[in-house]
């Protein structure tokens, strides 16, 4: 048995996402785990350094649940959110927001955050792990098929990399692709380990 699976052995662990991205994601570290959903607004405080927004975010829907948490339970939540410059870039509400948003990405370099909380009776660990892509020039006609045939809505910065527009369109990345899925897994294993 390998060592994250014998240390978590008798615990539940919940995994607090609707993303199936990050559900098969965190599948993949081979531990039995539980979901739930987290309720929580997306406000945070004007003036709140980048990296701490998607942080900040992932606490608060850690404190959401806090009453599934027991001495034997190990919450894990997580927050992804896009930059561009100074601007972030939140889920789409309609396909105009969507192509908009890909229009400001397309030939230029933007961040990719994901903040993440783990969450137990004893401790709260958090981090942030940053992504920089950069989209080559993208034109009308491949954005639109994108927005009309994927319908990014769900997704922060109106993209998922996994799919048609990131094979297409990410001419370069700097860090982890699995972070721009939307979970770090490389740091979340670590994290993990030293909790």
């Amino acid at each position: 048995m390998y060592a994250l699976k014998k240390k978590f052995r008798d615990h539940r662990i919940v995994l607090a996402t609707n993303s199936p991205r990050r559900k098969a994601l965190f599948g993949e570290l081979g531990m039995t785990f539980h979901t739930a959903s987290a309720e929580s607004d997306e406000t945070y405080p004007p003036g709140l350094p980048k990296n701490e927004i998607p942080v900040f975010l992932a606490v608060k829907k850690a404190e959401s649940l806090s009453t599934i948490v027991d001495e034997k339970t190990l919450l894990i939540t997580a927050d992804t959110i896009v930059c561009f410059g100074d601007e972030v870039l939140n889920k789409p509400s309609d396909k105009k927001e969507a192509t908009g948003m890909l229009e400001k990405l397309s030939g230029e370099e933007h961040q990719v955050i994901t903040g993440m909380c783990i969450y137990s009776k004893q401790k709260k660990v958090t981090f942030d792990c940053l992504t920089k892509v950069r989209f080559r020039e993208l034109a009308d006609e491949e954005i639109s098929y994108y927005v009309e045939n994927y319908r990014p809505f769900d997704k922060a910065g109106a993209y998922g990399i996994q799919e048609w527009i990131g094979y297409i369109g990410v001419e370069r990345i700097e860090g982890s692709y699995f972070n721009v899925v939307g979970l770090p897994v490389h740091k979340l294993y670590s994290c993990l380990i030293g909790f």
